[in-house]
């Protein structure tokens, strides 16, 4: 079997598995539900394995499926990227990018500012999400690069280091008089306000308390760590911020730290991508800005 000859048979695969239907992918690529039936059966002939599994509700990928999926949605990936690249005249090009909220705005800013300026006919595209699925776009070669804390396993990666962020909590030091504790014992009086539950700094969060036992009494949650911030600068509660955030209020005295005996590990974090190519040069300047 020729893989090139096959290119097709991969696209009407790909669109099956992404709409886990026969029926959505014909109406995708605009063919008739036959064809996509027959392409399939042919391509798990070729490869001497099966790919889906039929079910009520339409198909799913078999284990063999889904380890062909991600290989062959990662090259259109990559062939789309050469593609573009081969468009662009020189010393321009593009450059996607993902981040969490927070560490857009508190730590990649700065880097996308200094690049804008330096290479100003370069197309920047950024997403917001998780580190957790910032991850998962760069395996998929969906982005080219991503600002997060740093994975536990790294495979085939590349990853730059910028350093450590530390959580603290912190609140106005009106509040934490009113408490009238010790600090260890703020979980059990305050309000303690968090970031959700599926952001990465929340279950960093999470693990401190299982490793210490503790069981928040009275918890507030938001979704952006600069609410948290005003949220604490109100007096409202205790909130769990980066350290880094929050360096000019506790100069001013408006919020202080509450230490505590056993410290939040800190995290790290870093640019993630793939071993740079060729064609995707514009990685290799944004991490000399």
């Amino acid at each position: 079997m020729d893989t090139f000859d096959n290119l097709t048979k991969y696209k009407i695969f790909l669109s099956a598995a992404e709409n886990k239907s026969i029926s959505k992918a014909a109406a995708q690529l605009y063919i008739s539900q036959p064809a996509v039936s027959m392409t399939i059966k042919k391509l798990e002939q070729n490869l001497n394995t099966t790919l889906f599994i039929r079910n009520s509700k339409g198909v799913e990928l078999t284990e063999r499926g889904k380890l062909l999926y991600d290989s062959v949605k990662k090259a259109f990936h990559m062939l789309s990227d050469v593609e573009k690249s081969l468009k662009y005249p020189p010393d321009t090009g593009y450059l996607r990018i993902a981040s969490s909220n927070v560490l857009c705005r508190y730590f990649l800013m700065p880097y996308l500012k200094e690049f804008s300026n330096r290479y100003p006919n370069t197309d920047l595209s950024i997403t917001c999400t998780s580190s957790a699925e910032a991850c998962v776009m760069i395996e998929e070669c969906s982005i080219d690069l991503a600002l997060v804390v740093k994975p536990k396993n790294l495979g085939k990666l590349v990853y730059h280091s910028l350093g450590i962020i530390e959580y603290i909590f912190v609140c106005t030091p009106l509040y934490r008089e009113k408490l009238n504790c010790r600090n260890d014992e703020i979980f059990e009086y305050a309000n303690i306000m968090l970031l959700d539950k599926d952001n990465v700094s929340r279950r960093h969060i999470n693990a401190y308390y299982a490793k210490n036992n503790i069981i928040p009494l009275r918890i507030l949650e938001a979704n952006e760590m600069g609410l948290l911030i005003e949220f604490a600068k109100m007096g409202i509660g205790v909130s769990c911020v980066v350290k880094q955030f929050v360096e000019r209020e506790l100069e001013t005295g408006c919020l202080i730290e509450i230490s505590l005996s056993d410290p939040i590990v800190p995290c790290e974090i870093g640019f993630l991508y793939q071993e740079i190519q060729p064609f995707n040069e514009n990685i290799l300047k944004f991490m000399r800005v």
